[in-house]
Order: structure tokens, then C-alpha cells, then sequence
């Protein structure tokens, strides 16, 4: 994936795809565990979520479609029964948290998208009056907090008017429900030292950079402060900064050009050799992507992460396309899908190992290679 630092993944064994089917028709209620995938969690991740796990709230506003980037892919890997390599893994990305289910960019949700065991976790970075780092969404807080009654006199209630001592003021939870009541909208500082070496990916956007000039220096200062997000040791590497902002995000490449990166939106394929040169991700919107383009993306040697897909049969498709990642408000539904996926998968080169065939394709759904553009790829640049 990354040509600076790509995360291996466990190969599928034969062993493991046989016992995947085996496993889930011996449990009388079809479950079974997960095959290998990508080493950040430390957590298992269960087959099915918690009986306890919040329902999605119906009421939810509807997220503004946004692209995050932030990938992890595929390392080939071989079975030599069936004399093919393992299919690329699918990254999980919880879209500014697990948004459906608790309110967004604040630590309750990236707690709980760690405990629905996504891979990676989303969020927005933007800047105080006074240049503190805050993850906030919109360019205003009215939306996601209760500024308006806090502070009646200051609208249109820009993020960049208000000092952090005045936003910490504000309740980040009440308008998602009464049970968040409370919750504050986190610095980066605080993100960073709490979700640190709890075994999940950060996706971070740096959000509206051109109201905040020098904002990637800025960030770039955090994270040195947090080495933990910083470590070379391909196991620990979890962390993509990502814009819609191109400039941005080579301004910040050439200030921590160790941080893979990611280019949200869909660019030409013209275009890609020269993104190629500080970008790991094209990361478009899922309306409109299909085969083609993707598999142009990962013969340019970038990966591809897809946003924001919340209904089920979205996310089959996603992965029947080949993308690396999938961004969703619902982490947990993505969970199962890409699990249903590999116990398919698994089945399939069971069956093809029985018959004594080699299976030959990759993360389509099928069985077989990872995307040829993947093994060339060098491992830094």
C-alpha cells in the first residue's frame, strides 16, 4: 500500500480458509470468527457485535458526504496449495467516529469505533482564535454543539473566532442525544494522547487549511509531540493526513514527508503520476467510482479509499470494485460485510483447492491475486 511505509497483512492459509466455513456451519446460529486481516487491532474482533451495542439513531443527521483518506492494503501473500496469494484486505474507516451512533468528531465516538473493532478512525482538524488545534467538521459550531445559547451575540459562530477556553465551554453531545450530554469537542492533543496504542488507525483531515494559513506546520508539530503515531515500525504505522485541499496536503508532505498521504476527491488519470509524487491515496467519493478508475489509481502505485457508504449492499459493491478502504458512519455494518466476504472467499478457494484449480483473481470478491500494481510497488521513495 504505502510506498513509504506499507502494513503487511496475514496471508490467508489454506487451513484457515477451510476451517472459516467449517466454523461457521458447526455454530447454530451461522456465526463464525473472522480470518486474519489488517495486524493494527489488538482486539479480537467478534463475529457479531455485542447484544449491548447502540442502534443507529434514526433521527441521525445525514452526514455531508466527505472523503478521508487514510488506506491500508494489501501485501501479497501466498497459499501454496492453491499457488495464488491472498487477496487484499479492505480497511474500515469510522467516519469522524462511529457517527451513526454517537456524536461525531468527539472521543465518544472514536472510542466507539474502536470497540465495533474498525481500523481506522476519521476526524477533522481545524484552528482556534488563538491557533490551538480542534476536531470540529464545519467551519462553524452552531451545528454540532450549543454555541448558540453559549454565546448568543457571536454568530454566525466561526471555529476561528472563538479562543479554545471558549469552546471548551461548549456541549458537543446534547444535540446527538441526552445520554451524551457533556462531551466537548477535543483538542488534537487530547485525541492523540488518548487513542494512542489503543490499537486503531487515525485518518486525519485537515479541514478548510486556507482559512488557517500555517496550519500544516502546526500539525505536524502535534504529531511529533505524539510520537507514538510517528513509529517506523510498520505494526505501529497507522496514521494518513488527508485534504480536499491538494495544496495543503503537499504543504504538509513536505514538512513530514514520513506521513502517508491522501488526495481526497477524483482527479484525472493524466494526473496521477505528478499526485503520485507526495500522495499515497486518491480517495474519491463512492457516486460514480468504478472498475476502471481503480485499478488505474493502483497501476499508478496509490491506493484507494471510498467514502461515505452506510448501506450494505453499497459496501459489497465497494469491494467488488477493488478499493482498499471504505469510509462509513457504520463501522460495525462494514465489520460484518467484509466478513461475510472472506468466509465467501475462503469457501471458494476451498472449493477450488478440492478441484485442484488455481484461483485467479483478487479483492473483487473473487478469489485470488492482490492487485497486480501492488507488488511492484516500491517500498520507499
Amino acid at each position: 500500500m504505502y510506498r513509504r511505509t506499507r502494513l503487511a497483512l496475514i496471508a490467508v492459509t489454506v487451513t484457515a480458509a477451510l476451517a472459516a466455513p467449517a466454523a461457521a456451519s458447526a455454530d447454530p446460529g451461522g456465526r463464525a470468527d473472522p480470518l486474519p486481516a489488517i495486524p493494527w487491532p489488538a482486539v479480537p474482533r467478534p463475529a457479531v457485535p455485542p447484544p449491548d451495542a447502540p442502534e443507529p439513531r434514526p433521527d441521525a443527521p445525514e452526514p455531508r458526504p466527505r472523503a478521508l483518506a487514510a488506506t491500508d492494503a494489501p501485501a501479497e501473500g501466498t497459499v501454496p496449495q492453491a499457488r495464488t496469494a491472498a487477496p487484499p484486505q479492505v480497511v474500515d474507516v469510522a467516519h469522524r467516529g462511529a457517527s451513526a451512533y454517537a456524536p461525531e468528531n468527539t472521543l465518544a465516538a472514536f472510542m466507539l469505533a474502536k470497540a465495533q473493532n474498525a481500523d481506522m478512525f476519521e476526524l477533522d482538524v481545524q484552528e482556534t482564535k488563538d491557533h490551538e488545534l480542534v476536531i470540529v467538521h464545519d467551519t462553524t459550531l452552531a451545528r454540532t454543539t450549543d454555541a448558540e445559547q453559549v454565546y448568543p451575540g457571536r454568530k454566525p459562530w466561526r471555529v476561528a473566532d472563538f479562543t479554545l477556553a471558549e469552546i471548551e465551554r461548549l456541549d458537543a453531545g446534547s444535540w446527538f442525544a441526552k445520554k451524551y450530554a457533556g462531551e466537548r469537542v477535543p483538542t488534537l492533543a487530547r485525541v492523540l494522547a488518548a487513542m494512542g496504542g489503543q490499537g486503531i488507525g487515525m485518518l486525519l483531515e485537515i479541514k478548510s487549511p486556507e482559512l488557517y494559513p500555517g496550519i500544516e506546520k502546526r500539525i505536524a508539530a502535534a504529531l511529533r509531540r505524539s510520537p507514538t503515531w510517528l513509529r517506523h515500525d510498520p505494526l505501529e504505522r497507522r496514521l494518513v493526513v488527508q485534504s480536499f485541499d491538494w495544496g495543503s496536503v503537499r504543504r504538509f508532505h513536505a514538512v513530514l514527508p514520513e506521513v502517508p498521504t491522501g488526495l481526497i476527491g477524483k482527479p484525472k488519470a493524466a494526473q496521477f503520476r505528478k499526485l503520485a509524487g507526495y500522495a499515497d491515496q486518491i480517495n474519491p467519493q463512492f457516486r460514480g467510482l468504478t472498475r476502471a478508475y481503480v485499478k488505474k489509481v493502483h497501476a499508478s502505485r496509490m491506493d484507494l479509499l471510498t467514502w461515505t457508504v452506510d448501506d450494505r449492499g453499497e459496501m459489497e459493491q465497494a469491494v467488488r470494485l477493488g478499493v482498499n478502504g471504505i469510509i462509513t458512519n457504520k463501522p460495525d455494518v462494514l465489520r460484518h460485510v467484509l466478513q461475510a466476504s472472506r468466509i465467501a472467499r475462503a469457501a471458494r478457494l476451498a472449493q477450488a483447492t478440492r478441484n485442484g484449480q488455481a484461483a485467479p483473481t483478487g479483492q473483487d470478491g473473487r478469489i485470488g491475486q492482490a492487485n497486480p500494481g501492488q507488488a511492484a510497488r516500491p517500498a520507499a521513495r
